[in-house]
């Protein structure tokens, strides 16, 4: 049987002209918005979309089921999206399908001029985009802000890469054969989580389209308007038919998640989530052997060591900790101090948190936003439970904060043991676990006994201690003297359960293959 056609990360149908197709602005409303859009405050409501996007159309389901979006600052419906299911993800692969044979035999230079459009509208959008983030994540809009700015950066980057995937001739050993090495788009589907919805897209399908593949995305259920608004403005920058796809789930993830995985259409699968489910997803995708990246859960360490400028590390823990009120990958879920400086650190480290303002994150006032839903709560008093039944003590914080909305004090343990339950799994939620050390040789074995490794930081002003510490830490990145290491332009990934291949940076080489042409008879 000859083999399908192949895809990338979502589905459209690929139309015949790749010239950028621009939308006039009234006919967009021809597609289904939100009922409630105006109830969003975006200047522009159109970016509020209510239907999954398959080959080029907004569509609903096909069983005609929904997924209710609610604010966790509020518990208020946001509005609803389709419950699609397997035929609805075979359609979208179908359509990706289709449109790769097109999309994958476009010029480098047609994709980097379509990715910048797309860059130049989530700028010109910024204020609508983080609005969108803000009701449906809870972060604060300042935050939310960021992010969109960190979002539109894979496209600007991926935008050059495009225009450098650069091939190789390798010298023959043969005075008649020559070698060239060219490299090829593979194609993908795209998982990704709900803590930042707008940058987990970008970041995949930013490389896949610059690499010249077609994609199906599976946006998380929490926050789906994020990625179908990002959708409409691709369609504006002129990204055909085809290219792009969404699927909205939730109760049907699991066999939605199975075909993209099994089915031998998609060739490469790209995840963000935790490790149990990337385990399950890695699983299914050896069936076809397909190309996985994996970026899965961490458990980062934060070490003070006695000799650090302890405001820099006060701010960098602050950081690092209760960014997106800590529900990030790679935020700081272990912070180990220095025995002789840990009583100064943790004292100016409560009194920073107990200045946090938690609210919603429209409050201008707001410094820190609500938990996704009850089962972070949950999560957060278990892990804080536990290691005051060990021993560990409240410096601030502690308890669920009562009153509509899924908002949970920021809390600071001392003491905590390092075998309490917060130190052996990832929190993904504002709880600073503070644990003292005396030796370099007792924290790195403290901090390498996990079976993750994505992110880990420390401060030192020692020269040397800095290079120790960095090449001893069993992660893919580290922060020397910083708590913020995200940026478009590095190879972001982990190592151990924390991952496979690596996004950003050298991201464009994982929807890529590597094709020889040996060139004879000369």
């Amino acid at each position: 049987m000859p083999s399908p056609p192949r895809l990338a990360s979502v589905s459209l149908v690929l139309s015949t002209s790749l010239k950028p197709r621009f939308i006039p602005r009234h006919s967009l409303f021809r597609y289904r918005m939100a009922s409630n859009a105006s109830a969003f405050g975006l200047k522009d409501v159109s970016l509020v979309r209510t239907q999954a996007f398959i080959d080029g159309k907004w569509v609903d389901a096909k069983e005609g089921g929904t997924i209710k979006v609610t604010n966790p600052a509020t518990a208020e419906e946001l509005g609803t999206v389709p419950e699609m299911g397997l035929e609805d993800t075979k359609a979208a692969i179908e359509a990706a399908s289709k449109a790769f044979k097109t999309w994958s035999k476009t010029t480098a230079k047609q994709r980097h001029d379509i990715l910048m459009k797309f860059y130049a509208l989530m700028k010109e959008h910024a204020d609508d985009l983080a609005r969108l983030i803000t009701l449906e994540n809870g972060k604060p809009l300042a935050e939310a802000k960021g992010e969109n700015t960190y979002s539109a950066s894979f496209l600007e980057w991926f935008a050059e890469e495009a225009v450098r995937t650069y091939g190789e001739v390798v010298p023959s050993a043969m005075t008649n054969l020559r070698n060239v090495v060219v490299k090829q788009p593979i194609g993908a589907s795209i998982l990704t989580p709900w803590n930042f919805p707008s940058a987990m897209i970008t970041r995949k399908l930013g490389a896949a389209l610059a690499a010249g593949c077609t994609a199906v995305i599976k946006p998380p259920p929490e926050t789906p308007f994020s990625a179908l608004a990002l959708v409409e403005l691709a369609n504006r920058a002129g990204v055909p038919p085809g290219v792009i796809n969404v699927v909205t789930t939730q109760a049907n993830v699991a066999e939605v998640g199975r075909e993209m995985c099994e089915n031998t259409a998609v060739r490469k699968i790209s995840f963000t989530g935790s490790t149990p489910v990337a385990k399950m997803l890695a699983g299914m995708a050896t069936t076809t052997l397909k190309k996985v990246s994996i970026e899965a859960g961490g458990n980062a360490p934060f070490i003070v060591f006695d000799d650090a400028d302890i405001d820099a590390a006060v701010e960098g823990a602050i950081t690092c900790k209760f960014r997106g009120s800590g529900q990030t990958c790679i935020c700081a879920n272990r912070i180990y101090v220095q025995s002789s400086i840990y009583a100064e650190f943790a004292s100016r480290f409560a009194e920073k948190v107990a200045a946090f303002k938690v609210g919603n994150g429209l409050d201008k006032d707001t410094t820190h936003g609500p938990l996704i839903h009850e089962r972070a709560l949950e999560k957060v008093q278990r892990h804080i439970d536990e290691a005051l039944s060990q021993g560990a003590q409240l410096l601030h914080g502690g308890k669920r904060i009562p009153g509509a909305g899924s908002f949970f004090a920021p809390t600071v343990l001392s003491d905590v043991p390092a075998k309490a339950l917060v130190n052996q799994e990832e929190t993904f939620g504002p709880l600073a676990a503070l644990t003292r050390f005396e030796t370099e040789e007792e924290v790195i074995k403290l901090a390498n006994d996990t079976p993750v490794g994505l992110a880990g930081y420390f401060f030192s002003r020692d020269v040397g201690r800095v290079w120790r510490v960095a090449e001893a830490l069993e992660v893919g990145m580290v922060g020397a003297n910083t708590g913020l290491i995200s940026q478009a332009v590095i190879p972001f990934g982990g190592v151990k359960e924390s991952g496979l291949g690596r996004e950003g940076g050298h991201g464009i080489d994982e929807y890529m293959e590597l094709k020889l042409i040996a060139f004879g008879g000369l």
